[in-house]
Order: C-alpha cells, then structure tokens, then sequence
C-alpha cells in the first residue's frame, strides 16, 4: 500500500495541474490570434508611412498622438484619453554639411547633428584631433585640445554578446562628449555612430549640455565615416574641416501622453500598465524604435477584448511622449499617478525593437521576480528562455517606488543598432512574425500576472520547471 502511495504521488507531481493546462490553451489562443489575425504590422505601417518620423514637438508628433487616440478608440477600449504635457522642441534645419580634403580629394562624409546640439551660427573651421575617451581629453589638456574640433571614435565593443552592454559601454561620448570636450577649449565635436555595423549611415541620438559650460556643435559620423577621417588624420595630423550645423532648440510646446484602458473586474483601481514611446528622432520612421512597442502594447488590449478575456486589474496602455530627448512623458505620467494616489502593481515596457522575443527583464522585489521565472515552463513552447533580474524601461522607470513591478520585454538584440536613430529605421527593416510573436509574449505575460497577481502568485501557481 505504501509503494502505490508513493507511486501515485510521483505520477500526480508530473501531471500538469488543471489551472496549468488552463493557461497553456489561453497562451496557445493569445498567440494563434497574434499570428492569424493580429494587427500590429497593419498598424506600424500606417504610423511609419502615413505619420512618418515623430520628434517630440514636430508636426509628426502631432499626428501621432491622434492617429494613437484615434485608433485605441476604434478598438473600443473603455477609456481613451490625453494627458497634457510640454515637450522640447529641437529642429534639424536645412543645413547639416561637413567637408575635408583628403590626397586633394574633398570627401563630404554623411553626418547627424546630435539630437539638442546647436548650430554653427555660419561654416565653422577648425583642426581636428583624434581621442578615444574623456581620459584622452584629459592627457592631452587645454594646450592640444584649444580651438580644436575633438573627434570621438571609440566603437561598441563587439565581443559583447548583448548589444546593450556594447551600447552602454561607449554611449558617454555622444551624450556629454560636446561639454566634456568643451571644458578644454574644442569648437566642436564629431562622434562615432552608436552601431557595430560598417556602412556609411549616421546615427543620431540624444546630447546633453552641462550647466555652465559653453555650447558648442556636436555631430555624429557614420562608421566608415569615422575609418576614413582616422586614416586622413594618419596621413595628415593637422587635417582640418569645415562644418556648417542650421540646428536649434525652440520653445517648449504642448503635446500628449495617449491612454487607453480596460477596467478591472474584480481589482479595477489596481492598475497594470503596457507601453512604449510614441515620439522618434527626425530621420528613419522609428519603426523599431519604438514604432514596435506602441503597436505592440496596443495589440495587448486589443487581443484582450477581441479574446473577451475579462482583467482582473485594469490594464492601461501608455503611448509615452518624449522619451527620446527629455523623458518628459514618464517623468509626467509618474507625477500624475503619485498625485492622485493610483496603486499600480506592473509596468511593461516594449523599447527594444520588433525582434524575435527571447524573454523579460525583471526590476522589482525577489518575489516578484520568483513569480515571473515561475511563468518559464508556459513560455517555452516559444522559445522565450530569459527570465531575469534586470532593466524595466525609460519610461517606466519613473514609476519606482519599491512596490511596482517593472518589466521590459527581452527581443534579440543583434540587429537593434543597425537601425538605432538611423535613417534606416523603417517599417521595411521590421518582420511581420518576429514582431507579433513581441506582442504575444507581452500579452501573454500581462495575461498571466493580472490571472495570479504577485502577493499569492507562487501559491496559487503550479507550475513545474
């Protein structure tokens, strides 16, 4: 008798538990209605070709945030509504030209004024020199570097397996290189594009200005733009160039965070957010970034009332304005929740790109993390295999406050900065599969921390790793 208890226990253990079972099928519908009859390609290639670019304050903006209203509200959500905010507005202008002789050869590489740089105020000329870092600047000093254009071109390491941590690693040159550079005197700055492929793209990116320090241009280079001007400076150490910059920072102006909502039924005044950002640089349709985490979010809701799955909590997805250059959005959309005293338990964030999903980066408490790495055993039926402690999401990250869970969804990360705030962000470089499996596997996680929550998920979940 006792051998058959034993037995019967070890064949209960590793049968599936009903509640197991149940979530599976529901996973298994979320995605076959994702990859069937999903509607996240359709909406990106409407926000990529028919609003285009979105730099928070432009015109595009604009349009986004109605085109994001308008949509959320066809849907039928229970709620769609704007929450006011003022946003930069930086403006590239006509004029973006750099020019240098080479062997009697004039070459004009591609560039990007960085994102808030301003402009040259007519054709700026100066001799350049060449560092690797801010300890560069600062053994060459004020004599070397005086009237100097100082050129930055350290690479992303390519030994790094995760492109982020490349990214990471050099992404300090083009955002304080402009008043690192100026401390010792440069006119100006030229940094190397923030991508480990070779082409002649520049990407732009955000720059910042420390208080205090004059302003002065700064400019990003393509990575084949940044080989050849090392190799003229080899050939010619006292190369000099012309750069003529229109850009210039304007008034702060109006502009919306766009919320839609499905209340909670049995919790609706605890609230758990999806979203991404809706604004772009001004080049390329921000398709990946983060064209990809809006229609991705919004496909969350979308799926949810066309699965007639009822949500416990209320589930609100956020189209953040300004991330890009100022974080305005989800700096706004944390005070508004901290002033009118809203409980949120989940924040998740989709500003990666539209790749294929490989699992979530969790911030949040040891037990909120056991109960997302509890959920492994669903997801592997779809190769999602990453379920760990980590980053949540610029605009999320606002929402810290030690309770909230935040989440940011893990897609592969090899090609993102082949297109990072590049030109060639564009809804043709986005695929269809790739980027809806993003959205199931966001769905499908929203689905199943509103069904357990986080105080008794690992109780009332089952399932086995």
């Amino acid at each position: 008798m006792k051998f058959l208890l034993i037995i019967f226990s070890l064949l209960l253990f590793q049968v599936p538990s009903i509640a197991q079972v149940e979530d599976s099928m529901q996973l298994r519908r979320i995605y076959h209605e994702v990859l069937e009859r999903g509607e996240c390609y359709e909406n990106l290639r409407v926000l990529c070709k028919e609003v285009g670019n979105r730099l928070s304050g432009s015109d595009n903006a604009e349009k986004a945030v109605l085109w994001g209203e308008t949509l959320m509200k066809r849907y039928g959500f229970d709620r769609v509504y704007l929450q006011e905010i003022m946003v930069p507005k930086w403006v590239r202008g006509a004029r973006e030209k750099l020019l240098y002789k080479d062997s009697l050869k004039t070459i004009e590489p591609a560039i990007l004024a960085l994102g808030g740089s301003v402009g040259t105020n007519g054709i700026l000329n100066g001799e350049v020199i060449e560092v690797r870092n801010f300890k560069d600047l600062e053994r060459l000093g004020e004599k070397e570097i005086q009237g100097k254009i100082v050129f930055y071109n350290r690479p992303m390491n390519p030994t790094l397996i995760s492109t982020f941590h490349a990214y990471g690693g050099c992404v300090d040159q083009r955002h304080a290189g402009a008043s690192e550079a100026a401390k010792y005197g440069a006119v100006a700055t030229i940094t190397r594009s923030m991508t480990l492929r070779n082409d002649r793209i520049p990407h732009t990116g955000s720059m910042g200005y420390k208080e205090g320090v004059k302003k002065i241009p700064a400019v990003a280079i393509s990575t084949i733009g940044a080989y050849d001007l090392s190799e003229a400076l080899k050939r010619n150490p006292n190369l000099s160039i012309s750069l003529d910059l229109s850009c210039k920072s304007e008034e702060d102006v109006k502009s919306y965070n766009v919320i839609g909502e499905i209340k909670g039924k049995v919790y609706p005044e605890k609230i758990m957010v999806v979203g991404g950002h809706l604004d772009s640089w001004d080049v390329g349709e921000g398709a990946h970034d983060d064209g990809a985490g809006v229609v991705q979010s919004i496909e969350v809701l979308r799926l949810f009332k066309k699965l007639s799955i009822q949500p416990k909590h209320t589930i609100r997805c956020i189209l953040f304005m300004n991330e890009e250059n100022g974080n305005r959005g989800g700096k706004s959309y944390a005070r508004l929740v901290k002033q009118k005293g809203e409980e949120h338990i989940l924040a998740l964030e989709s500003d990666r790109g539209g790749f294929s999903p490989r699992g979530f980066s969790v911030d949040g408490t040891s037990a909120q993390l056991e109960t997302v790495q509890h959920f492994e055993a669903l997801f592997r039926p779809y190769n999602l295999h990453l379920f760990n402690k980590g980053y949540g999401g610029v605009d999320i990250g606002p929402l810290k406050n030690g309770k909230i869970c935040l989440i940011g969804l893990v897609p592969d990360s090899q090609r993102y900065f082949d297109f990072h705030h590049a030109s060639s962000d564009i809804w043709e470089n986005v695929n269809e599969r790739e980027l809806e499996l993003g959205a199931a596997a966001t769905a499908s996680m929203i689905y199943l921390i509103d069904k357990y929550g986080f105080e008794q998920g690992l109780k009332r979940a089952t399932f086995k790793k």
